[in-house]
C-alpha cells in the first residue's frame, strides 16, 4: 500500500474544472480547454506522498522548468501558454502556476540515462543491461555509461511504481515510429541539459520527460523539464564511481526516512511519518543550490 498520507482538497476556483491530483501537481481545466498546472510544495518518497511539505518547493520548480524550456526551445516545443494565474486564482498561486496547451499526451515515460545509478544500476548488476540496453563489464554505481542511452517506463498512477521497460515494449504498444521518435528526442534533449549543466560543474546523471501531440499531430515536451525531482544531478568536483554520489534533490529525505530516527519500516502499510524541521531545511537547501548552481540566480520563493 501506499499513495497519499492525506489526500488533499482540491482548491475550487470559478472558472476552473479540477481534473487530478498527481503526487505534486493539481491540474484544472479552464472554460476554453485550456489546463492550468500548479506545482504544489509536496514531496515524495518511495511512493508516499509525504505529510510534510517543503516550502517553497512549487515556485522552485516552476521557476526552474521554465528556464529550461527557454534553452530547449530550438530542439522542442513545450506547452506553456502562459505562466501568469488564472484570474480568480489564491494568491499562492502566483510563481507556482503554469497554463498550458492541451496534448493528447503519450503513456510513456521517457528516462535518459547519461550514468549508472537508481534502478538502472539495479537492473545492471543482474544481467549487465538496463530496459535491454546491453552495457559493458565492469561497470559501477555511478560509472558514466559510454553513451546515453533511453531507458523508457510505463507511466504509474499515484502510489505505484514506474515500471521499466524495453525500446522494443515501446514500440510494440506504440508502433516503431512513434517509439523511435520518443528514443531520439530523448536523447537530443537531455544532451542538451548534460552539456549545460557540465558547463556549470554539474552531472545530469538522469531525467525523465513527458510527450503528448498537438493538434498538428508535432511531439512537444510537457510536464516539467530538468527540476530536481525529474532528474537526479550530482555535483561535478564531487564525483567518485563506486559509491552513491551526493547528489542535489530529495536524497537527504529518503535516508532520513529509511534510517532508525524515523521509526518507520519501509516495507509495511503504515505510512511515513512527519519530517523534522532540519531534514525539512536540508531538502530544500539541496533544491535552492542547484536552481543557484545552473540559473546563476537565487529562486524566489
Amino acid at each position: 500500500m501506499s499513495g497519499f498520507v492525506t489526500v488533499p482538497e482540491p482548491v475550487e476556483v470559478p472558472g476552473l474544472t479540477h481534473l487530478h491530483t498527481g503526487k505534486v501537481r493539481d491540474l484544472y481545466s479552464t472554460a476554453t480547454g485550456e489546463l492550468v498546472m500548479v506545482a504544489s510544495d509536496r514531496i515524495s518518497a518511495y511512493d508516499w506522498v509525504l505529510p510534510t511539505e517543503i516550502p517553497g518547493k512549487g515556485r522552485l520548480l516552476t521557476q526552474l522548468s521554465l528556464w529550461w524550456f527557454e534553452r530547449l526551445g530550438d530542439l522542442v516545443a513545450n506547452h506553456v501558454v502562459s505562466d501568469t494565474p488564472p484570474e480568480g486564482a489564491p494568491a499562492d498561486w502566483a510563481g507556482r502556476t503554469l497554463v498550458c496547451e492541451r496534448l493528447d499526451m503519450v503513456p510513456v515515460e521517457c528516462v535518459a540515462r547519461g550514468y549508472l545509478a537508481g534502478s538502472g544500476l539495479a537492473e545492471y548488476r543482474v544481467d549487465r543491461t538496463v530496459c535491454g540496453v546491453p552495457l559493458p563489464e565492469g561497470l559501477t554505481d555511478g560509472s558514466e555509461l559510454p553513451e546515453a542511452i533511453f531507458t523508457p517506463a510505463t507511466k504509474a498512477e499515484v502510489g505505484d511504481h514506474d515500471e521499466n521497460v524495453s525500446f522494443e515494449a515501446v514500440a510494440d504498444r506504440h508502433g516503431e515510429k512513434l517509439a523511435a521518435e520518443l528514443r531520439d528526442l530523448t536523447l537530443r534533449v537531455y544532451g542538451r541539459g548534460r552539456d549545460i549543466a557540465r558547463e556549470r560543474g554539474v552531472l545530469l546523471a538522469d531525467t525523465k520527460f513527458e510527450f503528448g501531440r498537438d493538434t498538428a499531430g508535432d511531439l512537444v515536451l510537457a510536464d516539467e523539464v530538468f527540476t530536481p525531482d525529474s532528474s537526479r544531478y550530482w555535483p561535478a568536483d564531487e564525483w567518485s564511481p563506486g559509491r552513491p554520489q551526493p547528489s542535489f534533490d530529495k536524497q537527504v529525505l529518503r535516508d532520513w526516512l529509511t534510517s532508525s530516527a524515523s521509526g518507520w519500516d519501509r516495507a509495511s502499510d503504515t505510512p511515513p511519518p512527519e519530517l523534522p524541521a532540519d531534514v525539512v531545511e536540508h531538502t530544500l537547501s539541496r533544491y535552492t543550490e542547484i536552481h543557484e548552481r545552473l540559473t546563476g540566480t537565487k529562486p524566489a520563493l
